[in-house]
């Protein structure tokens, strides 16, 4: 008999196939909100028209944008972020961007709500061990229009990276979660061939790793069935038309459905904790990180749950394939990278990674237990 639990989030709606500068100010209006401090990808900025749409429509509600947020989201742009938001006095946080904007957001909230103004602070509002410490809640929320699809802007955790020891830490609130996620696929367009795919491969992990789980159970499996269907079918679309709309908000929905296993209580595993490390570590992107290591998690992962990942290639549409194979041929065919080599992370830094994914939230509740470094070496080495 199934048992558990699923909390639903504090997210209010999802709005999906409209234009994201009309859906901020309907949003605006519907919150109350009149102080919209913009945190945007400076790309998007400086080279497009989209964030002065965005910025024109607000008016005087605009009362700043902050653009520079590097990847894997550091401590020392989210308090610069932070200060900067506390200095305009925003009631609200709108995001244009990918997922290190939208993980930066996610900690300034919870930087204004607890009187977080320095790097140093932050070890105040960290999780330890995946248990976050008191804090007040946000007051100053967010809202979301992501250019990427990884799915960070469905959740309530940021990743945030300390730069003084390279680890990504996590932050979490029920209430960091965005109020309002935006699904509008012409952001989409603007965004590098490379990085919509390689998150979508993202996505993906979080659909597998969530279908693979020990702890699944059939509310979570509905979601993730469904978005990695729809992912496996629109990412080649989008790679062979990048112009193709519908292809792209099929990634979307299809994001939006894999995060249904995380936010219903389902844990990642091995493939998502130890690109924590590939990430802060060596600055390997999100997307890739799972383009490397998803395939080699699930042949390592096969004698405990070949049951599990025979519903992953049916979702995929090559039934009573390896999962493992499918995977690798579906990234191979994005043309995304599928070894650390190809992503300059050599074999004299196994046993470091080892090391540090033991201490990530998600290796030990990785599908077949993972007893110590040497088996995570052990996945290193067949993604090597």
């Amino acid at each position: 008999m199934h048992k558990g639990r699923v909390v639903f989030g504090a997210m209010d709606e999802v709005v999906f196939g409209r234009p994201a500068s009309e859906v901020i100010i309907e949003q605006m209006d519907r919150l109350g909100a009149s102080r919209a401090f913009l945190m945007v990808s400076g790309t998007l900025n400086r080279e497009t028209s989209v964030i002065e749409t965005i910025r024109a429509a607000l008016g005087s509600r605009c009362v700043g944008t902050f653009d520079a947020m590097p990847p894997h989201t550091p401590r020392s742009a989210v308090i610069a972020a932070a200060n900067q938001a506390r200095a305009a006095k925003a009631d609200l946080i709108v995001t244009v961007g990918g997922g290190s904007i939208t993980d930066g957001a996610k900690a300034v909230q919870l930087c204004l709500a607890n009187d977080v103004s320095t790097v140093d602070d932050i070890d105040r509002i960290r999780a330890v061990g995946g248990v976050s410490p008191p804090m007040k809640a946000p007051t100053v929320r967010q809202i979301s229009a992501p250019t990427t699809i990884a799915g960070g802007e469905f959740t309530s955790i940021a990743g945030v990276t300390n730069e003084r020891t390279k680890v990504k830490e996590m932050l979490r609130h029920p209430l960091a979660i965005p109020r309002v996620t935006i699904l509008d696929p012409a952001l989409g367009a603007h965004t590098p061939e490379w990085l919509w795919l390689s998150t979508g491969i993202r996505a993906v992990d979080h659909c597998v790793e969530g279908i693979c789980s020990r702890e699944a159970h059939p509310y979570a499996d509905a979601q993730a069935l469904k978005g990695l269907s729809l992912l496996a079918q629109a990412l080649p679309r989008v790679k062979a038309d990048g112009g193709d709309l519908e292809a792209r908000m099929d990634c979307q929905i299809g994001t939006w459905l894999s995060t249904g296993p995380l936010a219903s209580g389902v844990p990642m595993g091995a493939s998502h904790g130890i690109g924590y490390v590939l990430g802060a570590e060596f600055g390997v992107p999100h997307g890739h990180t799972s383009c490397v290591m998803l395939p080699s998690v699930m042949r390592w992962n096969k004698s405990v749950n070949a049951e599990r990942q025979a519903l992953v290639s049916a979702a995929m549409g090559h039934p009573g394939e390896d999962a493992g194979d499918v995977l690798d041929d579906f990234i191979r065919g994005l043309g995304m990278p599928r070894s650390l080599r190809e992503v300059k992370v050599g074999p004299e830094h196994f046993d470091r990674i080892s090391q540090q994914a033991m201490a990530t939230p998600w290796v030990p509740r990785n599908p077949r237990k993972i007893e110590g470094p040497a088996q995570v070496r052990e996945i290193l080495e067949l993604a090597a």
